[in-house]
């Protein structure tokens, strides 16, 4: 169960669209919340009370693709309707329901399939608060639910659903690269966004669009066929990538001689590129000023705890070493008893006693606090080597998405400023 879900406006653009005769089959299967029971009208009624605030993007359309090969029933259609409205804070808001039924081709061994999908538009604005409903997050939302769908189904993720790092490049964190640069590609994960780019687009434009949301751009090659680019500018071609016929692809799409070139293709991926690797550089000079920061502050921390165990420990051995020598003083007698020991040269031997055994304790204490300063330069020795193997890793990080940003630069024919291409010090 993919689904795809935006803010839009464009009320009676919308409306054509959904209840277009290009389907085998249009059911507007539901208009609730509306003054109207019309799709047209309904979608209006919104455009109307959104002029009395300030929000431009008054509705939310959502659509709702299951695998080829699963017939979900009405039923459930509006159960997961009603999953993906909970979710996104919707509930309660008036909203349509249409149903479509097309011939649609596909990524299988059939050339075509016959396919339902369903279709739902909320109205954005609150008209007891007279403002637009807040909505956050909604492709992770809408993907959570999606996930559930599959597993409440029994139905297998596609790849590009089980694993977010396939996603739209532009959206890519700092760690996501990271973790791109450790894996490499693999060919299965690019034939698998594409195929699911293709299996829940009806059209041209929705498949450009499922295309960009995942990194890649459409054009047409150099054999009259389409091809698609990904990030590195590396050409695929589409035939081959969702192992469909050419000429159903030219069905869906139309002819290539009216898309972009090569040329023009990698022209923006390189201007898409270089805004998400600056993007991604900044974060992770961030991360790096902050991780600084934080290493200052537990190497503080580190040495005023060292420095009030030190002062505790040594505190500890002098204690000890007050009460060795009391000790060791008791053991000369007073009085008669004390002048016989010096007469028969047991007070001579105990002072020899005490004295051996006080450079033992000496000793011994001195080795103690060695150990404990040795201890102690060990800890702060390994808080500073993880700083600079940290420190180091962030070096060729940095590296890499320089020579990113020159690689990409060079094919836009843009020639990067010194800042640019060496970045700036911490």
């Amino acid at each position: 169960m993919i689904l795809k879900g935006s803010q839009r406006g464009g009320a009676t653009d919308l409306a054509n669209h959904l209840m277009k005769d290009e389907n085998d089959h249009v059911l507007v299967h539901e208009v609730s919340g509306f003054a109207s029971d019309n799709l047209h009208d309904a979608f209006k009624e919104a455009d109307a009370l959104s002029r009395g605030t300030r929000c431009k993007q008054f509705l939310f359309s959502l659509s709702i693709n299951p695998p080829p090969d699963r017939n979900l029933t009405t039923e459930q259609f509006i159960a997961a309707i009603d999953k993906a409205e909970a979710k996104l804070g919707l509930t309660g808001q008036p909203r349509a329901i249409v149903f479509h039924e097309k011939l649609t081709a596909q990524n299988v061994e059939r050339d075509t399939v016959n396919r339902r999908h369903a279709h739902a538009v909320w109205s954005r604005i609150d008209t007891g608060e007279m403002k637009a409903i807040r909505l956050s997050h909604t492709k992770i939302k809408l993907l959570e639910v999606s996930r559930e769908l599959h597993i409440v189904h029994g139905i297998k993720m596609p790849d590009g659903l089980a694993d977010r790092s396939k996603s739209d490049t532009k959206a890519f964190t700092f760690a996501e690269w990271q973790q791109a640069q450790r894996f490499g590609k693999d060919p299965r994960d690019r034939k698998a966004a594409i195929q699911d780019a293709w299996a829940i687009s009806d059209n041209k434009e929705a498949f450009t669009h499922a295309l960009k949301e995942r990194g890649y751009v459409l054009a047409k090659g150099d054999k009259r066929g389409f091809v698609v680019l990904d990030r590195d500018m590396e050409v695929h071609s589409l035939a081959r990538q969702i192992g469909i016929k050419a000429k159903d692809v030219k069905a869906r799409l139309g002819a290539p001689e009216k898309y972009q070139g090569v040329e023009d293709a990698k022209a923006i991926v390189a201007s898409r590129m270089i805004e998400t690797v600056s993007r991604i550089d900044t974060e992770r000079e961030n991360q790096e000023k902050k991780r600084i920061a934080e290493q200052r502050l537990a190497r503080q921390k580190l040495v005023e705890e060292q420095r009030l165990f030190r002062a505790n420990a040594f505190r500890r051995v002098e204690e000890e070493q007050r009460c060795a020598a009391i000790a060791r003083q008791v053991r000369f007698r007073g009085g008669i008893g004390g002048m016989w020991d010096r007469v028969s040269g047991e007070h001579a031997r105990i002072q020899k006693l005490n004295e051996r055994e006080a450079w033992d304790a000496l000793k011994r204490d001195q080795k103690r606090r060695d150990e404990l300063i040795l201890s102690q330069k060990e800890e702060r020795e390994r808080l500073r080597a993880e700083h600079e193997r940290t420190k180091k890793t962030q070096a060729q990080q940095k590296t890499r998405l320089e020579d990113l940003k020159a690689r990409y630069a060079s094919e836009l024919g843009k020639p990067l400023t010194i800042r640019d291409r060496f970045g700036r010090s911490y």
